[in-house]
Order: C-alpha cells, then sequence, then structure tokens
C-alpha cells in the first residue's frame, strides 16, 4: 500500500546542490537588496586590504624620511577608509538582516500553506509536536545559507584576496611561504566538515524531540498532573535532552576544532614573517615600511582567512537545516485535485456509498464493499461496535482519505473527480472532540463561514443553544477562548463547534459521535443543539443516543468493516437474531439511553 504522501529525497544533494536551489528561489526576489549588500561588503573589503597598503607609506615617510606634510594626507586618508567602512558594515548588516527576515517569513507562509495540502493521513502518522519544533529550527537554515554565500564572497573571499595582493606587492617571497603552508590546514578543515555533517542532522532531530516532547506535556498537563506522571515524563524528557546536549557537545567540538588549527598557522605564519623580517632589517638595512605593511595585510587576512576556512563547517549546519525544510516542502499530495476536476453541484444532497473498500497506512482493511445510500435531506444514522468502520465513513465523504476500491457519489457526482474545495464548502463537520481555535468566540464561530455578519453568527448560537452562556462570559462574544477553549466546559466547546456547523449553513451534515464524552447535562443541550442543525439536512451520524437512532430515517449497522443490517428503528429493532436488535436490547435498560 501505498503511503499518503511521497516526497522526493533531497538528503543526497550536496551542498552545492542546495545552494543553487536556495538561490534560484530567492535570488531574483531580492536581487537588489543583495546587491547593495554587495556593494557593501566590496567597501569594506578594499577599505581593509587600503590600511594594510598604506602602513608602508606611513611607515617610511613618518618614521624613516619624517615628511609630516605626508602624514597628514596619509591619516587623513585612514580616517575616510575607517568611517566608510563602518557606514559600509552598517549597510551591509541591515540590508542582510531585512533580506534575511524576509526569507524566513516566506518559507513560513510557504511551509503553512503547503502543510494544508497535505491529508489527514499525513499528520495522523507524524507528530504535529514534532513537524512544528522541526519547522521553527530548520526554517532559519535558507536564510543562513544565503547569508553565508554573499558575506563570504562579497566581503570575507575578497578581502582576503586583496590582502594576499598587498601582501605579494610587498614582498613575494614570504607570501609565496604562506601559500606553502596552506593546503595542510584546508586538507584538515574539509574532514572536519565532514565528520560534523552527519552530527548536525542527529542533533536537529534530537532537538525538535525536545521541544515537541514539552509541548504535549504543555497540552496535555491536566492528564500529567491527574495520574501523577510528572516524575516519568521527565525521565523521559532527560534523557532525550541529555542525548540532544551530548550531540551538541560533540558538534562544539568539531566546530571549534577550526580554532587551534588556523591559529596554530597564523601563529606559525607571523612568528616565521616577523623572524625573516628582523633578519633583513638587522643585517641587509631594508626599510622597516614593507615589513610594517605586510605585517598588517597578514594580521588582517587571518579574520577573513579563518571566517573562509570555517565557511564550509557553518555551510553544512545550515544545509543540513535546509535540507529537512525542502523534504517537507518536496513532499507531494496523494490528494491532488483531477485536472478536469470540476466543482460540485448539489441539489437533493444524496450521498451514496458503491462497494467501498478502505485500509489505513498500516495494512489493516478497514472498509470492505460497503454499499449503503443516505438520502437527501434526511438522516442516516450509522450503528456498530468500536472498530466497525463507522468514523472511517465518516473521514471519507469530505476526502479526509480516499477509498481504494469503489465510489463515493453526492448527486450522481463521483467525488474523487471534483475539487476537494467545492467538496467541502458544501459540508459541515461536528467531531466528537471539538477544537477551538485562538481568539474570541466569536471568531470561532465565523471560522465556518469567514463572511458570516455578527447577526448570522448569533443566530447560529442561539439555534445551537450556546447564546445565554456566551453572553453570560465576562466580554459576550468577544471573549478569548484560551488555548482549544481551556477556559469553557466541554458541552460549551461542543455546541460552539455545532453553531460553527449552523453558520456554515451547508445541505450536509456529518456527526462524529458529537455527544459521546459529555456528561449528561451537557448532552441534553448539545443534542437539542443537534437536532436543531439536522433538520432539513442530509445527516450522516455516527450515534450511540438511543433518541438519535429512533428518530433516523435509516439506520446502518456496521461490523468489521462491513455492513450487516440496513433500515430504521422499528423493522431491525424486530429482527430476532440481527447485531441491532442485540444492541438495542442491551442499551435499552441503560440509564444514560447509548449504544
Amino acid at each position: 500500500m501505498k503511503s499518503p504522501e511521497t516526497k522526493k529525497s533531497v538528503s543526497s544533494e550536496t551542498v552545492t546542490g542546495i545552494l543553487k536551489r536556495i538561490i534560484a528561489e530567492n535570488g531574483r526576489e531580492h536581487i537588489w537588496g543583495y546587491a547593495f549588500a554587495i556593494v557593501c561588503l566590496i567597501i569594506v573589503a578594499l577599505s581593509t586590504a587600503f590600511t594594510a597598503w598604506i602602513m608602508r607609506s606611513i611607515i617610511d615617510e613618518a618614521f624613516a624620511n619624517r615628511r609630516a606634510d605626508v602624514v597628514w594626507i596619509i591619516c587623513l586618508s585612514i580616517f575616510i577608509a575607517f568611517v566608510m567602512r563602518g557606514f559600509a558594515s552598517y549597510g551591509q548588516a541591515v540590508a542582510l538582516s531585512k533580506v534575511g527576515n524576509n526569507i524566513v517569513a516566506r518559507y513560513q507562509r510557504r511551509l503553512y500553506s503547503h502543510l494544508m495540502t497535505l491529508s489527514v493521513g499525513y499528520f495522523n502518522e507524524a507528530r504535529s509536536a514534532h513537524i512544528a519544533a522541526q519547522v521553527s529550527q530548520n526554517v532559519s537554515g535558507i536564510r543562513d545559507v544565503m547569508n553565508l554565500t554573499i558575506t563570504s564572497t562579497a566581503r570575507d573571499l575578497l578581502t582576503f584576496i586583496s590582502l594576499l595582493g598587498v601582501m605579494l606587492f610587498q614582498d613575494p617571497l614570504l607570501s609565496l611561504a604562506v601559500f606553502i603552508m596552506a593546503p595542510p590546514l584546508l586538507y584538515a578543515l574539509r574532514y572536519v566538515s565532514k565528520r560534523l555533517r552527519a552530527v548536525t542532522k542527529e542533533a536537529v532531530h534530537l532537538n525538535s524531540h525536545v521541544l515537541g516532547a514539552m509541548q504535549e506535556t504543555i497540552q496535555g498537563i491536566a492528564i500529567v498532573k491527574a495520574f501523577t506522571m510528572e516524575a516519568e515524563l521527565e525521565n523521559k524528557v532527560n534523557k532525550i535532552i541529555t542525548k540532544a546536549e551530548s550531540r551538541a557537545n560533540r558538534i562544539a567540538r568539531l566546530s571549534e576544532r577550526t580554532s587551534p588549527l588556523t591559529d596554530s598557522f597564523a601563529g606559525f605564519a607571523v612568528a616565521s614573517v616577523l623572524a625573516y623580517a628582523a633578519y633583513r632589517s638587522i643585517y641587509q638595512n631594508v626599510l622597516p615600511g614593507a615589513f610594517f605593511s605586510f605585517v598588517t595585510a597578514l594580521l588582517l587576512a587571518y579574520d577573513p582567512a579563518r571566517r573562509l576556512a570555517r565557511l564550509q563547517v557553518q555551510m553544512e549546519r545550515a544545509v543540513v537545516n535546509a535540507r529537512m525544510i525542502y523534504d517537507i516542502l518536496d513532499m507531494e499530495p496523494r490528494q491532488r485535485d483531477l485536472p478536469d476536476a470540476k466543482d460540485l453541484v448539489v441539489t437533493e444532497a444524496r450521498i451514496e456509498f458503491r462497494d467501498v473498500s478502505f485500509a489505513y497506512a498500516n495494512g489493516e482493511v478497514v472498509l470492505n464493499k460497503v454499499s449503503f445510500v443516505a438520502e437527501g435531506g434526511r438522516t442516516t444514522a450509522l450503528v456498530g461496535p468500536s472498530g466497525a468502520g463507522k468514523s472511517t465513513v465518516i473521514s471519507l465523504i469530505p476526502r479526509f482519505y480516499d477509498p481504494h476500491e469503489g465510489q463515493i457519489l453526492i448527486d450522481g457526482q463521483d467525488i474523487s473527480r471534483i475539487t476537494k474545495s467545492s467538496l467541502r464548502q458544501h459540508l459541515a463537520y461536528v467531531s466528537q472532540q471539538p477544537y477551538l481555535f485562538e481568539g474570541s468566540i466569536r471568531d470561532n464561530i465565523r471560522y465556518g463561514r469567514p463572511e458570516a455578519t455578527d447577526a448570522e453568527v448569533e443566530d447560529a448560537a442561539r439555534l445551537a443553544y450556546a447564546h445565554d452562556f456566551i453572553v453570560a462570559q465576562p466580554q459576550g462574544y468577544d471573549t478569548p477562548v484560551g488555548e482549544n477553549g481551556v477556559t469553557l466546559s466541554g458541552g460549551q466547546r461542543q455546541r460552539l463547534s455545532i453553531a460553527r456547523a449552523l453558520v456554515r449553513n451547508a445541505p450536509i451534515l456529518l456527526l462524529d459521535e458529537a455527544t459521546s464524552a459529555l456528561d449528561t447535562e451537557s448532552e441534553a443541550a448539545v443534542q437539542k443543539a443537534l437536532d436543531e442543525a439536522m433538520s432539513g439536512r442530509t445527516v450522516v451520524v455516527i450515534a450511540h443516543r438511543l433518541s438519535t437512532v429512533v428518530r433516523a430515517e435509516k439506520i446502518v449497522v456496521m461490523q468489521q468493516g462491513r455492513i450487516v443490517e440496513e433500515g430504521n428503528h422499528e423493522t431491525l429493532a424486530q429482527a430476532p437474531d440481527g447485531l441491532y436488535a442485540r444492541l438495542n436490547n442491551l442499551q435499552r435498560p441503560a440509564a444514560s439511553g447509548h449504544f
């Protein structure tokens, strides 16, 4: 069986491949911002090289030739160079920050938009906390790749090349000696970067698990405290944190190995240059200006050389993050609309299942050749023991999943050949566990139909028997609901979800055990709201309440993924050996009146 989503593998792409992709996606959009930053970085590089080059003149003219008139001009030029460098550094920093922030924002929007296209199956298989943590940690990798490329090329590389030019101009022999010592250093840095690549990816995964575990604990804090799970969860999270800490320490050791390598190289080079220059000055009477200019260039070249030496290490870390973002972005939805998909046209809102079979990712068959009709404008109740496939039937109608075999039709139109957007616009859905989003009560009801007026929102709340408790809130309809409606009771949250379904004013209503988790008092209020919601609509309901089943025009009885009975309450209850009759007889004495 194929997985709900497929993805192209980007883990094997090289740093160059990822870099080309990032530049192709962002270069044109920010060409002027990067151009300005590059100009500023060129000014920084050239002013740095000028400072080293001018040292020969100031040493020779001031201390050897004692020409005060020339010294003043040289000092003024140095001041101007530093002023230009300061403003250029400010300009490039602001420009790159602005562009980088825009890139992060664009990829956050792109990721959110792409995640909305993936099927429900993907989110059922992946941990939501892990996805959120992974996205929040790694989205900056795209920005870092671009900024490292620009700054390393326009500032560090150009500065290094300019200073090498000064060194060659002042003393070619010493410059050649420095070049001879460089290859072993570059080889050592390349070895470090390879070691770092695998460790960085593992560290990113571990950190996302840490954040994910914390997020899940916060979301389920009531359960944690109720079952005194604090110690167990703390031990679990501590183990993950310890692993993440170990990987972070290993990354630090690998990353910082460049420092002793580059510093040792720099120390040896400077000491050798000083010894050679002192020898020439003592025994050959060579003016010190060229020597000071060379040493200044060598010392100034140390910082850009060190940054360039660390570039591959830093780029590897940034690219690992970028790859993980592209792993998500390259995931192709399995439920794309067909090229010739049309909008759904609803007349009677008649739903028909024809030999529908379905299995989840684990391969277990949930539905096997299911066929039934939910007549337009009437209520069809799905009844059966747990695991019979009732919730799967509800999930297939809005195309949360697609059946592996068979057809689902609405007014004779195969829903696999119509656009998902038009299909879902004609549906309203009330789940067993209502979910409320950040914002006010009014906002949460209006999510059912964003263009609904305040009057329509309030009318829907009245029909859902929610108006009275809403106006009793501190700010009425503008009261914030808290995270997932934590400030409201279960019955209140469910009635708000029903109001959200009512304001949608859709011809088809799907109810997935909307009252099973409520207490008796809340259930009675919610059932009144459901009675209003079901009036005049095509309703497919997973029913546990006896009154709902009795009033349904059709009852579909399911067992082990098959339909075993079909009819109304009177006919099914009288079948002597029927499953419905057994369930009805078992549950009739119960005070709750539930199947």
